[in-house]
């Protein structure tokens, strides 16, 4: 009886209607020509789907398309040193007053690269050769793919790795116009794939024979590469800005150059510490003469030699604190930034932090300010940066310190010392760590900061650092109006 009125009651319950959230499926189609290239190979990691879409957006684009390099493409020339010969350049390290700056293909997007290896003017290799000339675009062919950047008076004349091509074109117009496709998503996921959407793992000059460009008119063209044009001139005015306040800095602190202030008395560098002067570091990268020279020599020459804790200086000093992150699509969270991209107007590789995950972390910690200065604490340390107003709003992680300044009257002076060769001297000083080197908050507030007995001097470097920042700032937005045109009148044009 119990049994039959259960029975009768489960075959009268309702049934459960389950909803599945639709999501967006990638998919596209694969010839059977490409699948028996790519080794008779079924899986759908083998192809990747948004690179295959991006070649048929193009292949579809309104205005047909055009080769890259060929006889009938846009390029003139695209080769890296010791290519004809497929042999790599030798290279001979040196100290910086006896070689030349040596740049990394990383450092190809910076602002202001500065050299962090120099090479001896007795390398065996064409140095000329390795030297950048204006109006080239460059491409990045190992490790990291597809980097691009465009060679203004900034980056002409320096020496650069041999692991950067080098493009020129048959027609001016096609540089900045070719330089905007290949910062654009689709033109970069071209460009980093090959014709099966495989990623490529190396590029050489050939392959850009197989990348399709939109063949838009000449005018679209025109207006494309003004707007690049314009906004590297912005650039370099910047950084000329930069070096003049630097210059008057020195000038004013009658700093000699660097190397001056170091010393070497034996085949291995040794110098005696008092042990009233040992503030409980022990270790010897802390007590280099050469910061302890800067210091007495500030001393000397400065109105008054503060720290960055000082309220003067600063009203906070920022060390976010490690967390889990959780990412989330472009659109959907705040850009999120390391210390590696701290030298790039327009940062690559972004990822966007979670808002609903990080909310409070985000107005506590992570977020960016206009005319913060920000500083590598980890890993390499003292890469120095002062945030723009394109930044306002982004985030960055914990391996960088920020340092909040009094008011604008001192932000970008601050910036310039920090920036300069004795500023990065006093910051890893506070070095420590055996396998990664870190310095934290507490340090960073203890880092010397001369002010000036001239003080229209020092509102003047003020000023400069600061009308740097704008013109960085205008040159991201004429970049960003270049993209926007590519995307909506070139790409995606009805």
């Amino acid at each position: 009886m119990v049994a039959g009125n259960l029975a009768h009651k489960m075959n009268a319950a309702p049934e459960i209607e389950v909803h599945i959230p639709e999501s967006p499926i990638k998919w596209c189609s694969v010839s059977l020509s490409d699948m028996i290239s790519r080794g008779k190979r079924l899986e759908a990691s083998v192809f990747d789907v948004e690179a295959k879409q991006a070649r048929e957006s193009v292949y579809k684009g309104k205005y047909g398309t055009v080769i890259l390099y060929g006889d009938s493409g846009l390029i003139e020339t695209a080769y890296y040193p010791g290519w004809m010969q497929r042999s790599r350049l030798k290279r001979i390290w040196c100290d910086k007053p006896y070689g030349e700056g040596f740049y990394l293909p990383s450092q190809m997007t910076d602002l202001y690269p500065v050299p962090e290896k120099h090479i001896s003017r007795l390398a065996d290799c064409d140095m000329d050769e390795l030297r950048l000339k204006e109006n080239t675009l460059l491409l990045t062919r190992s490790g990291t793919i597809g980097n691009i950047s465009y060679v203004s008076r900034t980056l002409a004349g320096r020496v650069f790795s041999d692991d950067v091509i080098r493009v020129t074109f048959k027609k001016e117009y096609d540089l900045g116009y070719v330089y905007t496709y290949l910062k654009s998503k689709v033109g970069s996921l071209i460009l980093q794939t090959n014709g099966y959407g495989s990623v490529i793992t190396h590029v050489e000059p050939d392959h850009l024979s197989e990348i399709p460009v939109p063949d838009a008119p000449v005018e679209l063209r025109q207006r494309i590469h003004n707007l690049i044009a314009r906004s590297y001139a912005l650039r370099d005015e910047s950084n000329e800005m930069i070096d003049k306040a630097t210059g008057l800095l020195i000038a004013e602190l009658h700093l000699p150059a660097i190397h001056e202030f170091q010393k070497v008395a034996a085949p291995v560098s040794t110098f005696d510490v008092k042990l009233s002067n040992m503030n409980l570091r022990l270790d010897a990268s802390y007590h280099v003469p050469a910061a302890d020279a800067i210091v007495a020599h500030l001393k000397e020459n400065a109105a008054e030699l503060t720290t960055v804790g000082d309220s003067q200086i600063s009203r906070s000093v920022i060390l976010p604190g490690r967390f889990k992150r959780v990412y989330v699509q472009e659109g959907y969270g705040r850009i999120f930034i390391g210390g590696k991209q701290l030298g790039e107007l327009d940062p690559s590789n972004k990822k966007y932090l979670s808002n609903v995950h990080h909310s409070d972390r985000i107005a506590q910690q992570l977020e960016l300010k206009e005319n913060m200065t920000l500083i590598t604490c980890s890993g390499t340390i003292g890469r120095v940066a002062l945030v723009g107003k394109h930044w306002e709003g982004w985030t960055a992680n914990q391996h960088i310190i920020r340092v909040v300044p009094a008011n604008k009257e001192i932000a970008g002076y601050l910036y310039i010392f920090l920036t300069s060769d004795y500023g990065r001297t006093l910051i890893t000083r506070y070095t420590y760590g055996s396998v990664v080197d870190e310095i934290d908050d507490d340090h960073v507030r203890q880092i010397p900061i001369p002010l000036l007995r001239n003080q229209e001097m020092q509102q003047q470097i003020n000023s400069l650092a600061l009308e740097s920042n704008v013109r960085r700032y205008e040159a991201y937005k004429l970049e960003q109006e270049a993209l926007r045109i590519m995307n909506e009148e070139v790409i995606f044009a009805k």
